[in-house]
């Protein structure tokens, strides 16, 4: 009996459209892998959310016994993710980025430690160099992995540089007490020492689509990290530069870090605004509270206005409730969750 097969057409943000063949009750990602499409994905089992697409013509279901990430209304308003879904009929996606994001594929590349820096009470900056003769492509906001030295985990980064600076890459990292890479780095590393890095992986990042429309920044810790890469990147290129805002957070002054690389970039950038927050202890200069209290009603400025948000999920949930009322598309909101990895 022939295998029965079912047409998937993925729509991207750029206008292209690619289509495969998937057979039934086939997970739809392999089937995408195996097509050579240009899909982002990471972890494969419904945790990262990297493979995340909208399902607008036909019928795809999650797997049976696989676990999803999803929300029950994110499900039902259509959203999909590749590594855990199957279709039942003829289907298309619509991708939230442009086919040419997916063909950065993911590899290993090898980088020595340049210096490690501790710029706040509990986060360092790790400047790496990558070794001759290898390269990593990567786009502003996505992440790296980078395995433990001796231990051989995995710990998730997202680089604070930007393409423009490679050979160089740097990192904000929070240091954790217990933490496996926060021990590494606070009592073990040393210059020229060798790390393994593989990525880039994740779906947050810069999109070229809307490079000219108002943008808004809202970082909590080092959920800065990315943050600076994307306005950096913006900074870089060229053509007009669009109204920016930066509304950057921690709990307490001590705790703030990156200010005078943040005021450097409002010198180069003079439609860049700052708003540095603190939710205790503020002082002259800071806004007492969250970046997300700091949202005005006059920062949106424009319906093509785009938001970039990264952080603890409380405080991405609450920016975007707070931004798409004061006006933003939720399709314009883009959001990175940092979570504290031990």
């Amino acid at each position: 009996m022939n295998e029965q097969l079912h047409h998937v057409t993925l729509n991207f943000a750029d206008g292209v459209t690619h289509s495969f063949s998937v057979p039934r009750g086939a997970n739809i990602l392999e089937a995408a892998i195996a097509a050579e499409m240009p899909v982002l994905y990471q972890c494969r089992s419904g945790g990262c959310s990297s493979c995340i697409c909208t399902l607008s013509e036909g019928e795809a279901v999650t797997q049976p016994g696989a676990s999803s990430s999803l929300l029950g209304s994110e499900y039902e308003a259509g959203q999909r993710l590749l590594c855990v879904s199957q279709v039942n009929s003829d289907c298309t996606f619509n991708l939230g980025y442009g086919s040419e994001v997916g063909s950065c594929a993911a590899q290993e590349v090898h980088a020595f430690i340049d210096s490690v820096e501790r710029i706040a009470s509990n986060v360092v900056k790790l400047t790496l160099e990558l070794a001759d003769g290898e390269w990593m492509e990567f786009r502003p906001g996505q992440f790296m992995q980078i395995v433990v030295p001796g231990l051989g985990v995995l710990r998730s980064y997202s680089p604070s540089s930007t393409q423009v600076d490679l050979p160089k890459m740097e990192f904000l990292i929070r240091l954790l007490p217990g933490g496996a890479m926060s021990d590494f780095l606070a009592n073990v590393a040393e210059r020229d020492q060798v790390l393994t890095l593989s990525g880039p992986y994740g779906a947050f990042f810069l999109r070229e689509e809307h490079k000219r429309a108002p943008h808004i920044f809202v970082a909590g810790g080092t959920g800065l990290a990315p943050i600076l890469s994307m306005i950096d990147t913006l900074r870089q290129g060229s053509g007009r530069k669009p109204r920016m805002l930066l509304s950057f957070g921690c709990a307490v002054p001590e705790a703030l870090f990156s200010l005078e690389d943040i005021e450097l970039r409002k010198q180069w950038l003079p439609t860049l605004e700052t708003r540095i927050c603190v939710d205790r202890e503020a002082s002259d200069g800071l806004h007492p509270g969250s970046p997300v209290s700091a949202l005005r009603e006059d920062d949106v400025i424009s319906p093509d206005t785009v938001a970039y948000l990264c952080g603890p999920q409380p405080m991405i949930d609450a920016a975007t409730q707070r931004l798409t009322a004061l006006g933003v598309k939720p399709e314009n909101i883009f959001a990175e969750q940092f979570v504290a990895s031990h």
